[in-house]
């Protein structure tokens, strides 16, 4: 037997940290199209809702990543700096390898010492290839070693489609990546390191002594009038090579009145230019805005439960992260007062595991299938005794 619980919405926000882990579209209302976006492929997610995906073309198809590549390295970094291994004042050798790197540099050389914060400046504002050399020595102590630990952490982020062969993102057969795979790491590089995700939105950062004319960060629209479009970007890499084209991977977050910030996640592959690559990523952003309006479903003010047989505890809360309070959808825009939502459930059974996905939330506009949002367990729920596993056995078989 199924249970089902029935709940009006008309208001919403939340965040999800992998794309494998988001609400699938079975809609049969029209989606608002998107525009003509001039890119070999694009996608588009809300990731306040979820990371639901607004818009896509060719999100799958392997491309080359460029200096998107540098998302992971600076993963990788980030999470030796969580772990201790490295600190952010530490300074750190730069080898004859990583000065004599091509492409886009910071300028650092052998007789210099380089703070790792510094490194990380210039990984993410210059783009620096030396600097992700550097930091790919320090982080695995040979960059064949980092190259090692990049793809076992695409694997283990559920990047399936990503193979690595440089920390710097310079053309080798068999570098590739998704757009997909990239918003799984982009999303969970937000996530996983709110500490150091503020390098994505300077601006500018040079050594003294380099060129100043090296010091601009390459995404334009940090610089962009967020009083036209309403919203600020902050992050995050830019990348380009003859093979792959001018590509992005942009971030936004707009005030919102009902969750108090709402973000979008837009990457972009193969675009003509540095120009177009700016205008398309902000018709991107524009357009998801525009076209789509969030809905709360629930929050820690009125979470969502659900009765547990035979365990400890007779209820368990249910999210769609055991991370996040609240949950939230987007919708196309002037239909908020037509969403409902379902709960869908098995009966639930003890014992439960934090993160168990034991339910579903099916969200519907005007009647219709809208989206289905997989179910958390926001707790671990241990078996009851004997006893209590007796009656709630005897309470199951009179309730079918």
């Amino acid at each position: 037997m199924k249970y089902f619980f029935s709940l009006i919405v008309t208001a919403f926000s939340v965040t999800a940290f992998s794309i494998t882990a988001s609400a699938q579209t079975n809609s049969p209302i029209a989606a608002p199209l998107p525009p003509e976006i001039e890119a070999r492929a694009y996608l588009l997610l809300d990731v306040t809702a979820g990371n639901q995906v607004l818009a896509s073309k060719n999100a799958d198809q392997p491309v080359e990543p460029a200096s998107l590549t540098k998302l992971m390295t600076a993963y990788l970094a980030f999470e030796a700096l969580k772990t201790k291994k490295l600190t952010l004042e530490q300074r750190l050798p730069v080898s004859t390898r990583a000065w004599k790197m091509e492409g886009s540099r910071m300028f650092i050389d052998p007789k210099m010492q380089v703070r790792v914060e510094d490194l990380l400046k210039g990984l993410i504002v210059q783009s620096g290839n030396d600097a992700a050399v550097a930091l790919a020595e320090g982080v695995g102590g040979t960059v064949e070693g980092f190259v090692a630990q990049m793809n076992a952490k695409a694997a283990a982020l559920g990047m399936a489609h990503t193979h690595y062969e440089n920390p710097e993102g310079l053309t080798v057969a068999g570098h590739s990546t998704t757009a997909q795979d990239l918003a799984i790491l982009a999303t969970r590089l937000m996530n996983d390191f709110p500490d150091y995700i503020g390098y994505y939105a300077m601006q500018k950062f040079r050594l003294e002594g380099s060129p100043k004319s090296n010091d601009t960060n390459r995404n334009k629209l940090l610089f962009h009038d967020s009083s036209k479009t309403g919203f600020v970007v902050d992050g995050l890499k830019t990348g380009h090579t003859e093979a792959a084209g001018f590509c992005f991977v942009v971030t936004a977050k707009r005030a919102d009145a009902q969750i108090g910030e709402r973000r979008l996640l837009a990457i972009l592959l193969g675009t003509a230019s540095e120009t177009a690559r700016a205008n398309e990523g902000e018709k991107l952003l524009v357009w998801g805005y525009n076209a789509f309006e969030m809905v709360k479903l629930f929050d820690a003010a009125a979470p969502l439960t659900a009765k547990v047989w035979k365990g400890a505890t007779s209820n368990v809360t249910l999210s769609s992260s055991p991370t996040k309070s609240v949950l939230a959808v987007a919708i196309p825009a002037g239909l908020n007062a037509k969403v409902t939502s379902q709960i869908e459930a098995k009966p639930i059974v003890a014992p439960l595991s934090k993160g168990q996905v034991i339910a579903q939330l099916k969200v519907a506009v005007s009647g219709q299938p809208w989206q289905t949002i997989p179910l958390q367990a926001n707790q671990d729920v241990a078996l009851a005794g004997w006893l209590g596993r007796t009656w709630d056995g005897v309470q199951m078989m009179f309730s079918k």
